[in-house]
């Protein structure tokens, strides 16, 4: 078992896989792994050549594909995806989330942005369909929903480290209806400003949580664990940066305390 396998199973979440088969536990294990190296590639500083890393790993996904992968990673995930039929945009798209970080991308528009969510969160989702044995154009919209919630949680509370690598996610026609530009956020320019544009931000990810927990009624209560799970623990977070009125300097995350009441709420409305 790798590492990052040993510190999903000890994760906050973990509980939350519990009830599924141990092969379904495996799978799951194995692509967060990969996620966990892309983003790792992607954000820290002593990656060396991290646009190569990511150019071996697409290539490593297309030996996977044709059964002949390199890596200890792929050869377990050449397993699953004959298990669970998981297509290759599932890892394919992400890489190509990863690239924009790396080259500063940046949005102009809820849009452009919606882009980079798609392949970022939205395909997560999807793949964690694929193993959890729920597809079809119902599992696409619950995808769809709790990735954008989720995703823009993230934007909202990394928005002052994101900063520091010199990204920055939010529209720039959102910012300009606050009178901000890019370099306000670089620079920590009017944080009353971009409290506004955050809040608006966040209002859509809480119209985003709530229809993809109305989504999830759809699907059976245990295959939904793992999604309400991740749903409510994003969204009490995002309910506790919002009493920070949306000014902070630096990411506001939950202990393992309010972590751990959202897995007993999510365990409660799923079997209750």
């Amino acid at each position: 078992m790798s590492a990052n396998q040993q510190s999903y199973k000890k994760s906050s979440f973990g509980p939350a896989f519990f009830f599924l088969s141990k092969r379904r536990r495996a799978a799951l294990a194995n692509y967060y792994e990969f996620c966990r190296l892309m983003d790792d590639i992607a954000d820290e500083p002593n990656i060396p050549a991290p646009q190569q890393a990511l150019m071996f790993w697409e290539q490593e996904i297309h030996r996977i594909y044709a059964g002949t992968a390199e890596t200890d990673l792929g050869c377990r995930l050449q397993e699953d995806i004959r298990s669970f039929s998981i297509p290759s945009d599932r890892f394919l798209l992400l890489i190509e989330g990863m690239r924009a970080d790396l080259q500063g991308r940046f949005y102009l528009r809820q849009a452009d942005l919606d882009w980079y969510i798609y392949r970022v969160a939205v395909v997560v989702g999807l793949a964690t369909l694929d193993i959890l044995g729920v597809k079809g154009q119902s599992a696409e919209t619950l995808a769809q929903y709790e990735g954008s919630a989720v995703q823009l949680t993230n934007i909202i509370r990394d928005i002052a480290s994101d900063a520091q690598m010199g990204r920055v996610y939010v529209p720039e026609d959102l910012l300009s209806q606050f009178g901000l530009t890019r370099r306000d956020i670089l620079e920590k320019h009017n944080p009353s400003a971009l409290a506004a544009a955050l809040q608006v931000l966040a209002a859509r990810a809480e119209k985003d949580y709530q229809a993809a927990f109305q989504q999830m009624k759809l699907f059976p209560r245990i295959k939904m664990l793992p999604c309400r799970v991740m749903g409510y623990v994003y969204l009490k977070n995002l309910a506790k940066i919002r009493k920070t009125g949306f000014i902070f300097t630096r990411p506001v995350k939950l202990t393992k305390t309010e972590k751990f009441n959202s897995l007993l709420y999510a365990l409660f409305k799923t079997f209750f």
